[in-house]
Protein backbone atom coordinates (compact mmCIF):
# COMPACT_ATOMS: atom_id res chain seq x y z
CA UNK A 1 0.00 0.00 0.00
CA UNK A 2 3.07 2.36 1.14
CA UNK A 3 4.72 1.70 -2.19
CA UNK A 4 1.59 2.22 -4.78
CA UNK A 5 1.21 6.09 -2.67
CA UNK A 6 4.52 6.17 -3.09
CA UNK A 7 4.28 5.82 -6.73
CA UNK A 8 1.38 7.99 -7.43
CA UNK A 9 3.23 10.92 -5.71
CA UNK A 10 6.06 10.24 -7.77
CA UNK A 11 3.40 10.32 -11.02
CA UNK A 12 1.48 13.20 -9.46
CA UNK A 13 5.12 15.27 -9.27
CA UNK A 14 6.27 14.58 -12.36
CA UNK A 15 3.27 15.69 -13.74
CA UNK A 16 3.47 18.89 -11.80
CA UNK A 17 7.02 19.45 -13.15
CA UNK A 18 5.97 18.42 -16.72
CA UNK A 19 3.32 21.40 -16.38
CA UNK A 20 5.44 23.77 -14.78
CA UNK A 21 8.13 23.18 -17.75
CA UNK A 22 5.52 22.75 -20.34
CA UNK A 23 3.99 26.63 -19.03
CA UNK A 24 7.54 27.92 -18.48
CA UNK A 25 8.89 27.20 -21.78
CA UNK A 26 6.46 26.34 -24.62
CA UNK A 27 2.89 28.12 -23.41
CA UNK A 28 3.88 31.75 -25.34
CA UNK A 29 1.80 35.17 -24.81
CA UNK A 30 1.33 37.60 -27.54
CA UNK A 31 1.35 41.36 -27.06
CA UNK A 32 -0.49 43.98 -29.00
CA UNK A 33 2.34 45.59 -30.59
CA UNK A 34 4.24 42.02 -31.68
CA UNK A 35 3.46 39.31 -33.52
CA UNK A 36 4.82 35.69 -32.36
CA UNK A 37 5.95 33.70 -35.37
CA UNK A 38 5.68 29.42 -34.64
CA UNK A 39 8.10 28.27 -37.68
CA UNK A 40 8.61 24.85 -37.94
CA UNK A 41 4.76 24.22 -38.88
CA UNK A 42 3.46 23.83 -42.74
CA UNK A 43 0.59 25.88 -43.44
CA UNK A 44 -1.39 27.02 -47.07
CA UNK A 45 -1.94 30.39 -47.55
CA UNK A 46 -5.02 32.17 -48.41
CA UNK A 47 -3.86 32.44 -52.37
CA UNK A 48 -2.42 29.19 -52.33
CA UNK A 49 1.00 29.74 -50.99
CA UNK A 50 2.31 27.31 -48.36
CA UNK A 51 4.71 28.37 -45.96
CA UNK A 52 6.61 26.60 -42.47
CA UNK A 53 5.25 28.72 -39.45
CA UNK A 54 2.52 30.08 -38.28
CA UNK A 55 1.13 33.21 -36.59
CA UNK A 56 0.15 34.72 -33.54
CA UNK A 57 -1.38 38.11 -33.19
CA UNK A 58 -2.86 39.37 -29.95
CA UNK A 59 -3.26 36.42 -28.04
CA UNK A 60 -1.36 33.16 -26.85
CA UNK A 61 -0.19 29.84 -28.38
CA UNK A 62 1.60 26.76 -27.17
CA UNK A 63 4.50 25.84 -29.35
CA UNK A 64 5.31 22.15 -29.99
CA UNK A 65 8.43 20.78 -28.98
CA UNK A 66 10.91 19.61 -31.08
CA UNK A 67 8.66 20.70 -33.90
CA UNK A 68 8.66 24.61 -33.80
CA UNK A 69 10.73 27.40 -32.91
CA UNK A 70 8.73 30.73 -31.30
CA UNK A 71 9.96 34.02 -32.98
CA UNK A 72 8.88 37.71 -32.30
CA UNK A 73 8.40 40.75 -34.20
CA UNK A 74 8.08 44.16 -33.23
CA UNK A 75 5.48 45.78 -34.84
CA UNK A 76 6.28 49.35 -33.18
CA UNK A 77 6.83 52.74 -34.97
CA UNK A 78 10.03 53.63 -36.23
CA UNK A 79 11.00 57.56 -36.91
CA UNK A 80 13.41 57.90 -39.66
CA UNK A 81 15.35 61.14 -40.90
CA UNK A 82 14.98 61.80 -44.60
CA UNK A 83 18.30 64.15 -45.72
CA UNK A 84 18.55 64.31 -49.48
CA UNK A 85 21.21 66.53 -50.77
CA UNK A 86 22.04 66.82 -54.44
CA UNK A 87 19.05 66.06 -55.72
CA UNK A 88 18.50 66.68 -59.34
CA UNK A 89 14.62 68.46 -59.85
CA UNK A 90 13.17 68.34 -63.27
CA UNK A 91 15.18 71.31 -64.92
CA UNK A 92 18.47 70.15 -63.26
CA UNK A 93 18.35 72.18 -60.36
CA UNK A 94 20.13 70.45 -57.41
CA UNK A 95 17.91 70.58 -54.18
CA UNK A 96 17.91 69.49 -50.31
CA UNK A 97 15.63 67.66 -48.88
CA UNK A 98 14.85 67.26 -44.75
CA UNK A 99 12.01 65.14 -43.96
CA UNK A 100 10.53 62.83 -41.20
CA UNK A 101 8.29 59.06 -41.88
CA UNK A 102 7.39 56.98 -39.43
CA UNK A 103 7.22 53.77 -40.41
CA UNK A 104 6.47 50.34 -39.38
CA UNK A 105 6.12 46.07 -39.77
CA UNK A 106 3.11 45.73 -41.05
CA UNK A 107 0.57 43.71 -38.90
CA UNK A 108 -1.85 42.61 -41.51
CA UNK A 109 -2.10 39.86 -44.38
CA UNK A 110 -1.03 39.24 -46.79
CA UNK A 111 2.08 42.15 -46.78
CA UNK A 112 2.97 41.05 -43.04
CA UNK A 113 4.20 37.61 -45.00
CA UNK A 114 6.71 40.28 -46.91
CA UNK A 115 7.93 41.09 -44.17
CA UNK A 116 8.63 37.85 -41.82
CA UNK A 117 10.21 36.40 -45.35
CA UNK A 118 13.11 39.36 -45.56
CA UNK A 119 13.32 41.55 -42.19
CA UNK A 120 12.50 38.29 -40.00
CA UNK A 121 15.58 38.03 -37.72
CA UNK A 122 16.91 41.37 -38.89
CA UNK A 123 17.28 44.24 -35.97
CA UNK A 124 16.00 47.40 -36.06
CA UNK A 125 18.69 49.19 -36.77
CA UNK A 126 18.95 47.39 -40.00
CA UNK A 127 15.41 47.76 -40.68
CA UNK A 128 15.32 51.48 -40.51
CA UNK A 129 18.62 51.69 -42.51
CA UNK A 130 16.71 49.89 -45.66
CA UNK A 131 13.28 51.67 -45.42
CA UNK A 132 15.77 54.91 -45.30
CA UNK A 133 17.54 53.91 -48.30
CA UNK A 134 14.38 52.98 -49.99
CA UNK A 135 12.61 56.17 -49.10
CA UNK A 136 15.48 57.83 -49.87
CA UNK A 137 15.69 56.18 -53.88
CA UNK A 138 12.32 56.82 -53.94
CA UNK A 139 12.55 60.83 -52.59
CA UNK A 140 14.78 61.43 -55.76
CA UNK A 141 12.69 59.77 -57.79
CA UNK A 142 9.86 62.02 -57.26
CA UNK A 143 12.30 65.21 -57.20
CA UNK A 144 13.66 64.56 -60.67
CA UNK A 145 9.67 64.90 -61.91
CA UNK A 146 8.83 68.02 -60.45
CA UNK A 147 10.43 71.11 -60.61
CA UNK A 148 11.50 73.49 -57.99
CA UNK A 149 8.71 75.27 -57.91
CA UNK A 150 6.59 72.41 -57.90
CA UNK A 151 7.96 71.07 -54.79
CA UNK A 152 8.29 74.47 -53.34
CA UNK A 153 5.04 75.66 -53.89
CA UNK A 154 2.71 72.46 -52.54
CA UNK A 155 4.98 70.43 -49.94
CA UNK A 156 1.16 68.34 -49.64
CA UNK A 157 1.21 66.91 -52.83
CA UNK A 158 4.45 66.79 -52.99
CA UNK A 159 4.60 64.36 -50.02
CA UNK A 160 1.64 62.69 -51.21
CA UNK A 161 3.89 61.85 -54.62
CA UNK A 162 6.11 60.60 -52.41
CA UNK A 163 4.26 58.16 -50.40
CA UNK A 164 2.44 56.84 -53.74
CA UNK A 165 5.81 56.28 -55.09
CA UNK A 166 6.98 54.46 -52.06
CA UNK A 167 4.53 52.52 -50.83
CA UNK A 168 4.52 49.73 -53.19
CA UNK A 169 8.41 49.41 -52.89
CA UNK A 170 7.64 49.64 -48.87
CA UNK A 171 5.00 47.14 -49.03
CA UNK A 172 7.25 44.52 -51.06
CA UNK A 173 9.52 44.83 -47.86
CA UNK A 174 6.71 44.33 -45.71
CA UNK A 175 6.63 47.77 -44.05
CA UNK A 176 4.03 50.62 -43.60
CA UNK A 177 4.18 54.64 -44.17
CA UNK A 178 2.09 55.84 -41.48
CA UNK A 179 3.41 59.31 -42.20
CA UNK A 180 5.65 61.76 -44.00
CA UNK A 181 6.33 65.34 -43.32
CA UNK A 182 8.43 67.54 -45.75
CA UNK A 183 10.81 69.85 -43.59
CA UNK A 184 12.83 71.94 -45.79
CA UNK A 185 13.56 72.01 -49.16
CA UNK A 186 16.02 74.22 -50.49
CA UNK A 187 19.74 74.39 -53.00
CA UNK A 188 22.89 75.70 -53.03
CA UNK A 189 22.47 77.79 -56.41
CA UNK A 190 19.71 79.96 -53.91
CA UNK A 191 17.69 79.40 -57.10
CA UNK A 192 14.68 78.54 -54.71
CA UNK A 193 15.51 82.14 -53.04
CA UNK A 194 15.24 83.45 -56.46
CA UNK A 195 12.04 82.04 -56.78
CA UNK A 196 10.68 83.25 -53.36
CA UNK A 197 11.59 86.71 -54.22
CA UNK A 198 9.91 86.99 -57.49
CA UNK A 199 6.88 85.31 -56.25
CA UNK A 200 7.37 87.26 -52.68
CA UNK A 201 7.05 90.36 -54.97
CA UNK A 202 4.26 89.37 -56.83
CA UNK A 203 2.43 88.19 -53.50
CA UNK A 204 3.57 91.92 -52.38
CA UNK A 205 2.07 93.53 -55.38
CA UNK A 206 -0.71 91.26 -55.36
CA UNK A 207 -1.63 91.86 -51.56
CA UNK A 208 -1.06 95.72 -52.83
CA UNK A 209 -3.64 95.47 -55.34
CA UNK A 210 -5.89 93.17 -53.55
CA UNK A 211 -5.57 95.80 -50.64
CA UNK A 212 -6.33 98.66 -52.93
CA UNK A 213 -9.52 97.09 -54.36
CA UNK A 214 -10.11 95.79 -50.76
CA UNK A 215 -9.87 99.19 -49.26
CA UNK A 216 -11.89 100.71 -52.70
CA UNK A 217 -14.27 98.39 -51.88
CA UNK A 218 -14.17 98.69 -48.26
CA UNK A 219 -14.58 102.30 -48.69
CA UNK A 220 -17.72 102.17 -51.44
CA UNK A 221 -19.08 99.77 -49.18
CA UNK A 222 -18.89 102.01 -46.37
CA UNK A 223 -20.18 104.95 -47.97
CA UNK A 224 -23.46 102.64 -49.18
CA UNK A 225 -23.57 101.72 -45.88
CA UNK A 226 -23.50 104.90 -44.62
CA UNK A 227 -25.99 106.17 -46.93
CA UNK A 228 -28.13 103.18 -46.13
CA UNK A 229 -27.60 104.18 -42.19
CA UNK A 230 -28.61 107.59 -42.89
CA UNK A 231 -31.45 107.00 -44.58
CA UNK A 232 -32.67 104.41 -42.23
CA UNK A 233 -31.73 106.96 -39.20
CA UNK A 234 -34.01 110.12 -41.49
CA UNK A 235 -37.02 107.37 -41.52
CA UNK A 236 -36.61 106.49 -38.02
CA UNK A 237 -36.45 109.89 -36.88
CA UNK A 238 -39.26 111.17 -39.57
CA UNK A 239 -41.58 107.71 -37.90
CA UNK A 240 -40.33 109.38 -34.42
CA UNK A 241 -41.50 113.06 -35.45
CA UNK A 242 -44.98 111.79 -36.79
CA UNK A 243 -45.49 109.79 -34.24
CA UNK A 244 -44.62 112.12 -31.60
CA UNK A 245 -46.80 114.48 -33.47
CA UNK A 246 -49.80 112.53 -33.59
CA UNK A 247 -49.38 111.84 -30.20
CA UNK A 248 -49.13 115.39 -29.11
CA UNK A 249 -52.30 115.88 -31.48
CA UNK A 250 -54.03 113.01 -29.23
CA UNK A 251 -53.19 114.20 -26.40
CA UNK A 252 -53.96 118.21 -27.15
CA UNK A 253 -57.59 116.78 -28.64
CA UNK A 254 -57.90 114.38 -25.33
CA UNK A 255 -56.75 117.79 -22.98
CA UNK A 256 -59.14 120.17 -24.49
CA UNK A 257 -61.61 117.72 -24.91
CA UNK A 258 -61.36 117.48 -21.01
CA UNK A 259 -60.24 121.21 -20.01
CA UNK A 260 -63.71 121.83 -22.15
CA UNK A 261 -65.68 118.85 -20.29
CA UNK A 262 -64.43 119.88 -16.63
CA UNK A 263 -64.99 123.63 -17.54
CA UNK A 264 -68.50 122.48 -18.46
CA UNK A 265 -68.93 120.49 -15.25
CA UNK A 266 -67.54 123.06 -13.07
CA UNK A 267 -69.82 125.91 -14.99
CA UNK A 268 -73.04 123.77 -14.77
CA UNK A 269 -72.20 123.17 -10.86
CA UNK A 270 -71.87 127.01 -10.45
CA UNK A 271 -74.95 127.31 -12.28
CA UNK A 272 -76.65 124.67 -10.18
CA UNK A 273 -74.75 126.02 -7.12
CA UNK A 274 -76.16 129.68 -8.05
CA UNK A 275 -80.16 128.41 -9.06
CA UNK A 276 -79.70 126.58 -6.07
CA UNK A 277 -78.62 129.79 -3.53
CA UNK A 278 -80.95 132.47 -5.40
CA UNK A 279 -84.09 131.36 -3.01
CA UNK A 280 -81.38 131.57 -0.08
CA UNK A 281 -80.08 134.95 -0.88
CA UNK A 282 -83.37 136.21 -1.60
CA UNK A 283 -84.38 135.04 1.93
CA UNK A 284 -80.92 136.45 3.17
CA UNK A 285 -81.98 140.35 1.18
CA UNK A 286 -85.67 140.03 2.97
CA UNK A 287 -83.76 139.23 6.45
CA UNK A 288 -80.80 142.33 5.80
CA UNK A 289 -83.45 144.43 4.85
CA UNK A 290 -85.39 143.53 8.10
CA UNK A 291 -82.73 143.55 10.09
CA UNK A 292 -82.13 147.08 8.48
CA UNK A 293 -84.82 148.27 8.94
CA UNK A 294 -85.21 147.30 12.56
CA UNK A 295 -81.08 147.86 13.38
CA UNK A 296 -80.54 151.27 10.98
CA UNK A 297 -83.63 152.70 9.99
CA UNK A 298 -85.83 152.58 12.78
CA UNK A 299 -83.02 153.71 15.11
CA UNK A 300 -81.96 156.33 12.86
CA UNK A 301 -85.93 157.91 12.49
CA UNK A 302 -85.81 157.64 16.03
CA UNK A 303 -83.15 159.24 16.11
CA UNK A 304 -83.96 161.93 13.78
CA UNK A 305 -86.94 162.79 15.54
CA UNK A 306 -84.67 162.87 18.84
CA UNK A 307 -82.42 165.02 17.42
CA UNK A 308 -85.36 167.34 16.09
CA UNK A 309 -86.91 167.49 19.34
CA UNK A 310 -83.69 168.41 20.86
CA UNK A 311 -82.78 170.99 18.11
CA UNK A 312 -86.18 172.41 18.69
CA UNK A 313 -85.38 172.42 22.69
CA UNK A 314 -82.24 174.32 21.97
CA UNK A 315 -83.38 176.45 19.93
CA UNK A 316 -86.15 177.30 22.34
CA UNK A 317 -83.62 177.96 24.70
CA UNK A 318 -81.03 179.35 22.86
CA UNK A 319 -84.02 182.02 21.51
CA UNK A 320 -84.39 181.92 25.32
CA UNK A 321 -81.41 182.86 26.49
CA UNK A 322 -81.34 185.15 23.73
CA UNK A 323 -84.08 187.00 24.66
CA UNK A 324 -83.03 187.21 28.28
CA UNK A 325 -78.99 188.54 27.49
CA UNK A 326 -80.60 190.96 25.10
CA UNK A 327 -82.90 192.25 27.82
CA UNK A 328 -80.08 192.30 30.24
CA UNK A 329 -77.69 194.23 27.44
CA UNK A 330 -80.64 196.71 27.50
CA UNK A 331 -80.71 196.90 31.36
CA UNK A 332 -76.86 197.33 31.59
CA UNK A 333 -77.03 200.19 28.87
CA UNK A 334 -79.51 202.04 30.65
CA UNK A 335 -77.69 201.16 34.18
CA UNK A 336 -74.53 202.75 32.17
CA UNK A 337 -76.61 205.30 31.14
CA UNK A 338 -77.84 206.28 34.63
CA UNK A 339 -74.81 205.99 36.14
CA UNK A 340 -72.80 208.57 34.17
CA UNK A 341 -69.38 209.30 34.18
CA UNK A 342 -68.74 206.63 36.89
CA UNK A 343 -69.61 203.92 34.91
CA UNK A 344 -67.16 202.85 33.35
CA UNK A 345 -65.21 202.76 36.18
CA UNK A 346 -67.68 200.97 38.17
CA UNK A 347 -67.99 198.33 35.58
CA UNK A 348 -64.57 197.34 36.03
CA UNK A 349 -64.46 197.19 39.27
CA UNK A 350 -67.53 194.48 39.22
CA UNK A 351 -64.93 192.87 36.75
CA UNK A 352 -61.70 193.48 38.75
CA UNK A 353 -63.32 191.89 41.83
CA UNK A 354 -63.31 188.45 41.44
CA UNK A 355 -59.47 188.99 40.38
CA UNK A 356 -58.78 191.10 43.51
CA UNK A 357 -60.57 188.10 45.72
CA UNK A 358 -57.85 185.40 44.13
CA UNK A 359 -55.43 187.29 44.24
CA UNK A 360 -55.63 188.40 48.06
CA UNK A 361 -56.50 184.96 49.03
CA UNK A 362 -53.27 183.90 49.32
CA UNK A 363 -52.14 186.82 51.46
CA UNK A 364 -53.14 186.81 55.47
CA UNK A 365 -54.92 189.90 56.66
CA UNK A 366 -52.39 192.56 57.14
CA UNK A 367 -53.25 196.35 57.94
CA UNK A 368 -51.92 198.67 55.37
CA UNK A 369 -51.12 201.87 56.22
CA UNK A 370 -48.73 202.96 53.48
CA UNK A 371 -48.70 201.79 49.87
CA UNK A 372 -44.88 201.90 48.37
CA UNK A 373 -44.51 200.95 44.98
CA UNK A 374 -41.43 198.78 44.13
CA UNK A 375 -39.75 197.39 40.79
CA UNK A 376 -42.00 194.55 40.40
CA UNK A 377 -39.44 192.63 37.64
CA UNK A 378 -38.73 190.12 40.75
CA UNK A 379 -40.38 189.30 43.79
CA UNK A 380 -43.24 187.68 45.62
CA UNK A 381 -47.54 187.79 45.25
CA UNK A 382 -47.94 190.70 46.85
CA UNK A 383 -45.10 192.57 44.63
CA UNK A 384 -46.71 190.83 41.63
CA UNK A 385 -49.88 192.39 42.74
CA UNK A 386 -48.79 196.23 43.40
CA UNK A 387 -47.44 196.07 39.61
CA UNK A 388 -50.29 194.98 38.08
CA UNK A 389 -52.23 197.96 39.96
CA UNK A 390 -49.82 200.59 38.42
CA UNK A 391 -50.09 198.67 34.97
CA UNK A 392 -53.37 199.03 35.34
CA UNK A 393 -53.17 202.64 36.04
CA UNK A 394 -50.83 203.43 33.32
CA UNK A 395 -52.86 201.19 30.38
CA UNK A 396 -56.77 202.24 31.20
CA UNK A 397 -55.87 205.61 33.66
CA UNK A 398 -58.03 203.41 36.51
CA UNK A 399 -56.24 204.26 39.48
CA UNK A 400 -57.53 201.59 41.50
CA UNK A 401 -56.25 202.83 45.01
CA UNK A 402 -58.22 206.02 44.99
CA UNK A 403 -61.01 203.83 43.46
CA UNK A 404 -61.46 201.63 46.61
CA UNK A 405 -60.78 205.07 49.02
CA UNK A 406 -63.48 206.30 47.42
CA UNK A 407 -65.99 203.35 47.39
CA UNK A 408 -65.10 203.47 51.25
CA UNK A 409 -66.54 206.65 51.83
CA UNK A 410 -69.70 207.36 49.60
CA UNK A 411 -71.03 203.79 47.77
CA UNK A 412 -72.78 204.85 44.55
CA UNK A 413 -76.07 203.88 43.15
CA UNK A 414 -76.34 199.77 43.15
CA UNK A 415 -76.42 198.63 39.09
CA UNK A 416 -78.84 195.75 38.52
CA UNK A 417 -77.47 192.26 38.58
CA UNK A 418 -75.45 191.06 35.64
CA UNK A 419 -75.53 187.85 33.99
CA UNK A 420 -72.09 186.72 32.85
CA UNK A 421 -72.34 184.64 29.71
Amino acid sequence: MLEAIVALLGIMGLGTGAGVFVIRNLYYICQPNEVLIFAGSSRQLADGRRVGYRLVKGGSSVRVPLLERALRMDLTNMIIELKVANAYSKGGIPLKVDGVANIKIAGEEPVIHNAIERLLGKSRQEIEQMAKETLEGNLRGVLASLTPEQVNEDKIAFAKSLLDEAEDDLEKLGLVLDTLQIQNISDDVRYLDSIGRKQQADLLRDARIAEAKAQSESAVQTAENQKITELSRLDRDMGIARAEAERRIKDATTMRNAVIAEAEAEIASELARIQADVPVQQERIKQVEQQLQADVIAPAEADCKQAIARAQGNAARITEDGKARAEGTMRLAESWHTAGTNARDIFLLQRLEPLLKTLTSAVPDVEVQNVTIIDASQGNTATKAAAFIEQLRQTTGIDLTEAVQQLTHSRPNQLPEQRDE
